[in-house]
């Protein structure tokens, strides 16, 4: 039975709830009311009893729906009541006996008995409980952030697990949910005990008037018959409602434990003996009160006394068979190795950031830096062909507040400092006189200088001509930049084969011909990485293993697979270099420059390593002065000198393009910017 009312749990409570509406329509005889009305205490002591042997306040999640559904059907019950009382005098066997038996048929004893019921209801318990669940909601939802950091540095120590991690994070979600609704359900609770003085003042009133006008009675007698019902109703009620009201209370101040309320609190009273004898004491002490009985503080007395005699055995923890130390130390002992494993784990791409810069990934306090994150590996797919992992974002209390750190497997590759609720404004260098008041600083991405400032100062600074961004912005910018140059540590063996199962679905004979046939999965790999160490999108990975099979036996050199790569690739690499009229502007090497360079090469008679680095520096100049200009640096060469070239050039100026002879298409014109030889000149 208790298995089919499980699998239709929905359809009784819709049942319930058609119930309560067609109570409150439809005339009910009085032996069904008293049905529902023994239904609607029992109901209330069951809340109670499941509120007293909750663990914790999530173990009765539902509870505030209940505290809406119970509240509507004791105000139904009342309407039921209300109308039997009024239109026949007789409200059931149970209400009478409430108004009969339990106040004595006084109806000013059950007036007053109501009354007390009421104010305890209402001034005591639904306002402290109110009070509870307003001060637990807000606690609860400040306490937020430092759970959730609690729960990611307990994850990244390893010492739970990943499904325990998303497991406490739903039930802080949880948590959260239940006490705000807690403190909106409370009033529930409030309104019924208001509702209960004014049905009781209706029915009252409302009776002496029927029986006086209508039905002809005297008022003594209409005034005795009415109240004593009315009494008896309300006190029906006003039981049904303190059980539910006593439970919301104890709900609310219930805190986590591992037992229920009945052990925590016979545990916590009669744990110290110390406490039960001097309670004992006291008792003694007062029965020498003059006047005072003696008989109940002298037996009170004794039972504390010979309770706090009692042996009490506190619990131990569970012992490891064969041991006879506590199963905790034994644990922490023989912690095997494979439990150590997790461990050494590292994380293919970390982000760590100081505390105050977790409202930034916090959507609920606005932040944005989870979706930023997400846009800045699809931007990192779609434009250079790299699958970025799920980049783990956690606070590091070992950080300053506003610092970040971006790590690729432990190694850290990237930092910068943000300052939250204020603003970046990059210089553009045309500013002159029209300086900003705030923190001078420079920009993490490319070094410019920069002043953090105010909310207030941002549109004063877009008139003076400074870019304006804020912190979120700086941190997105700078991960993304940073994954676009350590994309190449980022493709491994397993990304690669990923990249290949991938293409195999669409060009299976592709792959087949030429994976491990022509190219080993290391030459393939290192060609890639060469084409992503100078921002080459490998995204079109059919044409470079068209190129590839064109160009390789199996036994290429990398570095030389990589330069024929680029030729069928030219397309791709020019797009974004090209004007409208398809004219390409570079720089050029001097002959004497690029004969010299062929010297450097292996297989050549060498070159004087400071001719090498004057060559250099004349390359890194024209190169900037070009990008003064606001054009891309673009230097052409020979297909044989282009690497040795990128390498002289990489690092005073990372930014520059060369490209070889062989990748110009032959509908590209060329426009000569400079040339550069060993003097400097054109």
């Amino acid at each position: 039975m208790l298995n089919s009312l499980l699998k239709n749990a929905d359809l009784l409570l819709l049942g319930a709830l058609v119930g309560i509406l067609l109570l409150m329509m439809l005339p009910m005889p009085p032996i069904i009311l008293d049905l529902l009305l023994t239904y609607n205490i029992a109901f209330s002591l069951a809340i109670l009893l499941v509120t007293i042997y909750a663990k914790k306040a999530l173990d009765f999640a539902v509870f505030p729906s209940v505290l809406l559904i119970v509240t509507l059907a004791r105000l139904a019950l009342n309407v039921a009541s209300t109308r039997l009382i009024l239109l026949h005098g007789n409200a059931g066997q149970v209400i009478t006996t409430f108004g009969q038996f339990v106040v004595g048929g006084n109806y000013l004893v059950g007036l007053i008995i109501f009354s007390i019921l009421v104010l305890i209801q209402f001034v005591v318990i639904t306002n402290g409980a109110g009070r509870v669940a307003e001060v637990a909601a807000r606690f609860t939802l400040d306490a937020m952030p430092g759970k959730q950091m609690s729960i990611d540095a307990d994850l990244a120590a390893g010492n739970i697990t990943q499904e325990e991690a998303q497991a406490r994070r739903q039930e802080i979600s949880r948590e959260s949910e239940f006490y705000g609704t807690m403190d909106g359900a409370g009033k529930f609770v409030k309104g019924d005990a208001i509702a209960a003085v004014i049905i009781m003042l209706v029915n009252v009133f409302g009776g002496l008037i029927i029986g006086v006008t209508q039905k002809g009675m005297p008022l003594m007698a209409a005034v005795q018959k009415y109240t004593l019902l009315t009494i008896g109703e309300g006190l029906v009620a006003q039981i049904s409602a303190l059980l539910v009201s006593t439970a919301t209370g104890l709900i609310v101040t219930r805190a986590a434990s591992q037992s229920n309320l009945g052990t925590d609190l016979t545990r916590q009273f009669v744990l110290d003996p110390l406490i039960l004898k001097r309670i004992a004491a006291l008792l003694m002490i007062f029965s020498l009160i003059p006047g005072l009985p003696k008989l109940p503080f002298w037996g009170l007395a004794g039972f504390l006394w010979l309770l706090a005699k009692s042996p009490v055995t506190p619990p131990t923890p569970p012992k490891t068979a064969g041991s006879d130390e506590p199963a905790a130390g034994a644990s922490n002992n023989t912690l095997l190795p494979e439990e150590m494993l997790p461990l050494l784990d590292l994380e293919p791409i970390e982000l760590e950031i100081g505390y105050a810069l977790v409202e930034f990934i916090d959507e609920a306090q606005g932040g944005d830096l989870l979706h930023r994150v997400v846009q800045i590996r699809k931007s990192c797919a779609t434009e250079l062909g790299v699958i970025v992992t799920p980049i783990r974002i956690r606070d590091n209390l070992q950080l300053r507040p506003g610092q970040y750190r971006l790590k690729i497997y432990g190694q850290i590759i990237g930092e910068g400092e943000c300052m939250p609720r204020r603003f970046l404004a990059m210089s553009s260098g045309q500013e002159v006189g029209n300086e900003l008041d705030g923190i001078p600083v420079k920009e993490p991405v490319f070094g410019l200088p920069a002043i953090w400032i105010n909310a207030a100062q941002r549109e004063q600074a877009e008139i003076y001509g400074y870019t304006v961004v804020d912190p979120t912005s700086v941190i997105a910018t700078h991960l993304s930049e940073l994954l676009r140059k350590h994309a190449p540590e980022l493709l491994g063996r397993q990304e690669v084969q990923q990249l290949i199962d991938h293409l195999k679905e669409r060009f299976p004979k592709l792959v087949d011909d030429v994976i491990p046939a022509k190219v080993s999965m290391t030459q393939l790999r290192l060609v890639l990485q060469n084409l992503l160490r100078e921002r080459v999108s490998i995204r079109d990975l059919r044409t470079i293993l068209e190129n590839l099979a064109d160009h390789s036996n199996g036994d290429g050199d990398p570095a030389w697979l990589t330069e024929k790569v680029r030729e069928g690739l030219a397309r791709n690499i020019l797009q974004e270099l090209l004007s409208e009229d398809q004219t390409l502007r570079t720089l050029a090497l001097a002959p004497s420059v690029e004969s010299a360079l062929v010297q450097a090469l292996p297989g050549g008679s060498g070159m004087d390593p400071r001719r090498l680095g004057i060559v250099a520096t004349r390359i890194a100049r024209a190169a900037a002065t070009m990008a003064g200009e606001g054009l891309t640096p673009v230097l052409l060469c020979s297909q044989r000198v282009r690497p040795l070239v990128r390498r002289l050039a990489q690092r005073p100026l990372p930014s520059l393009v060369v490209l070889s002879y062989e990748e110009i298409p032959s509908d590209v014109t060329l426009e000569t910017y400079s040339v550069v030889s060993e003097e400097g000149g054109q």
